[in-house]
């Protein structure tokens, strides 16, 4: 039996999306968590075949299982992972007991933020930054840079904006490199010089070198204590000479990269005329971005990807159906859930496609500091842009979380 191995999924979004996808391909799913609560909800997981509690850093435990598999007589096609901490794990265990393809050191580059900046230093996408290490003294690094500020401050491994910080002035500066530095166990911070403009999400497809965007999607960002992403608008159309600029810098930043073939995200921003490089992650985004994909172009990326890693013909560009847009629901009170309201109400707006609620009764809740504290999010379709933008955030009115 063709069977597929998942290293880590989360409950929803594109790594939960890739599993359904591969099922209805006709594949044998199996997903490695350890994450024990899944277990216990195990009837939540129709999509999963098989579903194995084991440490997911656990490299050689990892083997054994799979060999395991072997043995039973399952045919182990690929190892994937759509989560970020394990892109590059699952595609070396991929490589040895399934020969599958795929720029695994490309891959490699990605997952750590301070390789991206280094294999990408003096390419014109790049900015400043800099790097504080062990070796270097607190007072004597900052007081180089103040002049720079504002700086973003961030662990080379962060996702989801958990632990990216803006510094404004010399004290938070060197408060938050300490603070970092010292919950990293002492690893490398990075510092990066801080670009404002319209940013931009560009999802990517490679294939035997030729790099396909499957979409723009501009995000509308809150600036509290941290960056959240509140908005995603797809956009099918746009100005023909930037879409050749960005066409150009993403395949240029692919090529430094050397990935050939394998899904990417990369978050731009258009500073003065130009495109610059925020972040380069290689594998597709996560929360509702594969939903928001597939409702304005019909093209599943995540099924796309799998294809890709199989070695199997991926469909053409897409084509535009409709301007799409996602609305994120948070909250600024902290406390225990105990009811939403509203959902039904919301997905009775013309327009809304699909209205989705994270928490359970009872999870605590709070104002956000990460991306993982947003709690749902409203998808809603139109003719134009701000039509969808504005169906999305009336229809997320009707909502409330009821907090204790």
């Amino acid at each position: 039996m063709k069977s597929i191995v998942f290293l880590g999924s989360n409950k929803s979004g594109s790594s939960r999306e890739a599993i359904k996808a591969a099922e209805r391909m006709g594949y044998f799913t199996i997903l490695l968590t350890d994450r024990e609560r899944f277990l216990e909800q195990r009837t939540e997981f129709p999509d999963v075949h098989k579903m194995v509690y084991i440490d997911v850093h656990d490299n050689e435990a990892i083997q054994q299982e799979i060999k395991n598999f072997q043995e039973l007589g399952l045919q182990m096609i690929a190892i994937i992972s759509f989560i970020e901490p394990h892109v590059y794990q699952a595609a070396k265990l991929s490589e040895k007991f399934c020969h599958t393809k795929g720029s695994t050191e490309a891959i490699y580059l990605m997952e750590d933020k301070i390789r991206t900046r280094e294999i990408l230093k003096g390419h014109p996408a790049s900015s400043f930054y800099s790097v504080f290490t062990k070796e270097d003294e607190i007072n004597e690094f900052t007081n180089k840079y103040i002049s720079k500020l504002p700086l973003i401050v961030k662990t080379p491994n962060s996702t989801g904006s958990k632990d990216v910080i803006l510094a404004t002035n010399e004290q938070e500066f060197k408060e938050t490199i300490e603070q970092l530095f010292q919950q990293g166990n002492q690893s490398p911070i990075l510092i990066e010089e801080y670009l404002e403009g319209p940013q931009y999400l560009v999802e990517v497809l490679v294939e035997n070198d030729n790099v396909h965007i499957i979409g723009i999607i501009e995000q509308t960002i809150e600036q509290g204590e941290r960056f959240i992403i509140t908005g995603y608008s797809l956009l099918p159309s746009f100005g023909s000479e930037q879409l050749d600029e960005l066409c150009h810098v993403i395949d240029s930043l692919c090529k430094r990269i050397k990935l050939r073939d394998g899904a990417a995200h990369f978050e731009m921003r258009r500073i003065k005329g130009k495109w610059k490089l925020i972040e380069a992650n290689p594998r597709i985004s996560g929360g509702v971005v594969n939903r928001l994909i597939k409702v304005g172009t019909g093209l599943d990326l995540c099924e796309e990807t799998i294809k890709l890693i199989l070695g199997k013909k991926t469909k053409a560009p897409h084509t535009f159906l409709r301007y799409a847009h996602a609305h994120y629901l948070t909250v600024d009170k902290q406390g225990k859930l105990l009811k939403v309201t509203g959902k039904n109400r919301a997905s009775r707006h013309d327009g809304v496609v699909e209205v989705f609620i994270k928490p359970r009764k009872g999870k605590r809740l709070q104002s956000p500091m990460s991306m993982r504290h947003r709690y749902g999010y409203v998808l809603a379709v139109a003719e134009d842009k701000e039509k969808a933008i504005q169906i999305a955030r009336e229809a997320a009115k009707e909502i409330s979380f009821h907090v204790d």
